[in-house]
């Protein structure tokens, strides 16, 4: 079935997929990095495992990935034409007869594949996500993922038990030095010291599990005038402990951003709604539709700005594309942000931007398909030739002298 696509579409393939595909991997590590340095301090604040970092950064991978994928999209093709332009194939193909409508062919049968993805993503998988990350959050400051009992401090369970555990040793399996000091209702106390120790589950009473300790020291005290403590040793003893309560996480829902496609049409046009729900509703449904429609608009965005002028390897096409792109998206937070509230009208809020940053695209690439010798961004290539010219003039002026003189004072070959 490949050896049916045209040789011209299979080159320009592979000239787009392997940038595209590097771009997005790309953009999508910077955005998680972040976060991820985040997630680990707060982690380690609440004292969980480190594993539920990286669970927390898979829930979040489809939220990224919606904005990386028209990211990589636009800088695949534009890297991709900017090197037909630059080393001259470009040309050879406009001589014999290909326009640039015709050039983008398998550039757009990419897009529709990627925004049957990012349609995926935005309208199911990533609302499904965004509420299993918010769920993981809410046990890891409750304690139910094991975050409650904290290396180094006293932690009360269940208002009769005071602990605290010196050290933890592969990834809390293992505990290392444990002072333990309960009490009853008879008014009895118990002060335990072990040297390790490990928590185990148990299959009759989930709400109870045992602390095994090994080798340490029971002192009693029976609350009673005149009656010395016992003091007991043990090489193993099980401790059972009753886990805290905890608050079950609240349903899907509490975010217009957690719903997908049909709740979102379900609420927005709904008349039975509060108002303020139905607003939320057709903002965020207008919000990823505006962002899924400029997707088709990426590839003459990139041929527009991949183009250098003759005898130029300007690359600064490739910085305005990034720009254009994550200033728009901005804005369309931003129209969400004030839609959601009621201020603004989603009509204005998202598809007047959209109609005037596609009007921008549309004549972009009219001047460089139609019109010849046309640049879509040529006075912005002239101040940034002359900028770099006065800034190499500038650098030359301040070579060392003693680099100079010997330059001068070099004999010719």
């Amino acid at each position: 079935m490949f050896n049916l696509i045209p040789s011209i579409d299979r080159y320009i393939l592979r000239l787009t997929i392997v940038p595209m595909l590097g771009v997005f991997a790309l953009a999508a590590s910077l955005l998680m990095l972040d976060k991820m340095l985040r997630l680990f301090d707060f982690v380690a604040v609440e004292g969980g495992p480190v594993g539920v970092v990286f669970k927390m950064l898979g829930a979040l991978i489809p939220e990224y990935a919606s904005l990386a994928i028209p990211l990589g999209l636009l800088l695949g093709v534009l890297l991709a034409f900017r090197k037909l332009a630059t080393s001259s194939e470009l040309d050879t193909m406009r001589a014999v007869g290909l326009s640039y409508n015709r050039l983008l062919r398998m550039p757009y049968v990419i897009t529709l594949f990627l925004v049957a993805v990012n349609v995926a993503l935005v309208f199911y998988i990533q609302p499904i996500s965004r509420y299993y990350y918010e769920q993981m959050e809410y046990e890891l400051r409750s304690g139910a993922l094991g975050a409650s009992i904290k290396v180094g401090e006293f932690t009360t369970l269940a208002d009769r038990m005071a602990l605290r555990i010196e050290e933890s040793e592969d990834e809390g399996r293992k505990l290392i030095g444990i002072f333990a000091r309960v009490s009853n209702s008879k008014g009895q106390v118990l002060s335990i010291s072990a040297r390790e120790g490990a928590f185990l589950a148990t299959r009759d009473n989930p709400d109870t599990i045992i602390l095994r300790l090994t080798e340490g020291t029971i002192i009693q005290d029976t609350g009673l005038k005149g009656q010395t403590p016992r003091v007991l040793s043990f090489s193993r003893h099980d401790l059972p402990i009753d886990l805290p309560a905890i608050e079950k996480f609240r349903a899907r829902g509490d975010e217009t951003r957690e719903y997908i496609l049909p709740e979102l049409l379900r609420m927005g046009w709904s008349k039975d709604g509060a108002p303020q729900q139905r607003d939320a509703s057709v903002a965020s449904f207008n919000f990823r539709l505006v962002e899924i429609v400029m997707m088709f608009l990426m590839p003459l965005l990139a041929v527009a700005l991949a183009i250098p002028p003759k005898r130029s390897t300007s690359a600064l096409g490739v910085f305005v594309s990034i720009v254009m792109v994550v200033a728009y998206h901005k804005i369309n937070q931003y129209g969400e942000d004030v839609a959601s509230i009621g201020r603004l009208d989603p009509m204005l809020a998202f598809w007047v931007p959209f109609v005037l940053f596609a009007a921008l695209i549309l004549w972009m690439y009219y001047r460089v398909a139609y019109v010849p010798g046309g640049q879509a961004i040529g006075a912005l290539e002239m101040a940034f030739a002359k900028l770099s010219k006065r800034i190499g003039k500038l650098f030359s002026r301040r070579q060392p002298r003693a680099y100079r003189a010997a330059a001068e004072t070099a004999p010719a070959e």
